[in-house]
């Protein structure tokens, strides 16, 4: 493994020591209430060799029940790659005040250009509430195989950490790494800051993107609804 693959491993490693020694407090839901309802869409700009390029994403979810959360995920390249993936939800364990552990099944397709294959994938999630001197938040961390039919079995481990401190501005940090066999190790790393209106259900997400794919900074702008 190359030294940069080394130091971001280690990086992210410090990042969840951070966060988990956090005072714990009341456990984060992972599931969504009956009838509650979640999307977010967003659109990511990069500019390469003068020339400007940009994916755009599209993510919902809806509780069916108490235990059974299920959703759409969709990601899109400039009509270039992309996939679409429904998904099913379910609470495995909850440890009270330590958090909650939840489980999800997806199937969808990918795509290169104008071909198009299967996809699927599952997933184990833990999720807790956090406890920091500048207000409360939550952490996040989703360990996933993403199996996509012509192409390879991809072993992923994400990191989602943020504040929900009341305030109408508020820090949002989220971390994306995949590992193939036989392919450079992918990381993502996205600083973000939230801005809630007053009086609404909506949050906007404004961020910077740096990734292992290129050597410019993106910047993404995100909408998220509650309903």
């Amino acid at each position: 493994m190359s030294d940069n693959a080394a130091g971001m491993k280690r990086f992210l490693c410090a990042v969840l020591l951070l966060f988990a020694a956090c005072g714990p407090v009341l456990a984060g839901a992972w599931l969504r209430d009956k009838g509650a309802g979640f999307s977010a869409v967003s659109v990511t700009g990069f500019k390469e060799s003068d020339v400007y390029k940009y994916k755009t994403s599209l993510y919902a979810e809806y509780g069916l029940g108490p235990r059974l959360t299920v959703g759409l995920d969709a990601e899109e390249h400039q009509d270039l790659y992309g996939h679409a993936l429904v998904f099913a939800r379910f609470l495995v364990a909850d440890f009270g005040r330590s958090g909650r552990m939840a489980a999800e099944l997806g199937v969808g397709a990918h795509h290169r250009q104008l071909q198009v294959w299967a996809l699927y994938k599952a997933t184990l999630s833990y999720g807790r509430n956090i406890e920091t001197k500048i207000g409360n938040g939550w952490l996040a961390v989703d360990a996933a195989l993403e199996y996509r039919t012509h192409d390879a079995l991809f072993r992923k481990l994400d990191f989602t950490a943020g504040l929900s401190s009341g305030r109408r501005i508020d820090p949002l940090l989220q971390i994306e790494t995949s590992y193939t066999p036989d392919r450079p190790f992918y990381w993502s790393v996205r600083p973000s800051i939230m801005y809630r209106p007053k009086g609404g259900q909506s949050t906007w997400v404004l961020g910077a993107e740096r990734n292992s794919f290129r050597d410019t900074t993106g910047i993404k702008l995100a909408l998220w609804l509650s309903y």
